[in-house]
């Protein structure tokens, strides 16, 4: 189990037990420091863009004083929507590492397939995202249909 992948569970799973939005957490690493942190707080926060990737991004670019955050790498539970793709791409981030697939989140209810379709292009991304840690993610997004929760 990647050690930043499990960071990234924790926070989905807080986020999840808070009941403040689906099971995505991420993490953003840059030279081996956690820099930036974030789970899904859609329903908290009542916005549809607080993703957490977002929410990540937000804090990493804080924390270094710059929106450019070359030299960092992104892990999270779930394969980015096209929203947070793009973020992570404006942002620079040279590296996703996620654990499900757009495949799984529909799995549980969320409708990124749906956005993929219409937009597609992942096959053009090479190796920018990779798949690591997917039992461990699935795992949580089981965890995540046992709990009471809203799906949007």
């Amino acid at each position: 189990m990647n050690k930043y992948m499990q960071i990234a569970i924790d926070e989905a799973r807080k986020g999840i037990r808070d009941e403040d939005g689906g099971p995505f957490g991420a993490v953003i690493v840059k030279d081996g420091v956690v820099i930036g942190k974030g789970h899904n707080k859609v329903l908290k926060k009542n916005d549809p863009t607080h993703h957490g990737e977002i929410s990540a991004i937000r804090m990493a670019a804080r924390r270094l004083r710059r929106y450019d955050l070359s030299g960092c790498e992104l892990y999270t539970t779930g394969e980015p929507c096209h929203m947070c793709l793009c973020a992570c791409m404006w942002a620079n981030i040279d590296k996703i590492y996620y654990g499900c697939t757009i495949a799984d989140n529909g799995r549980i209810g969320f409708r990124d397939d749906k956005f993929d379709t219409i937009f597609g292009g992942r096959d053009k991304l090479g190796g920018y995202m990779e798949q690591i840690d997917h039992e461990e993610c699935l795992k949580l997004f089981d965890e995540y249909l046992e709990l009471h929760h809203t799906i949007y």
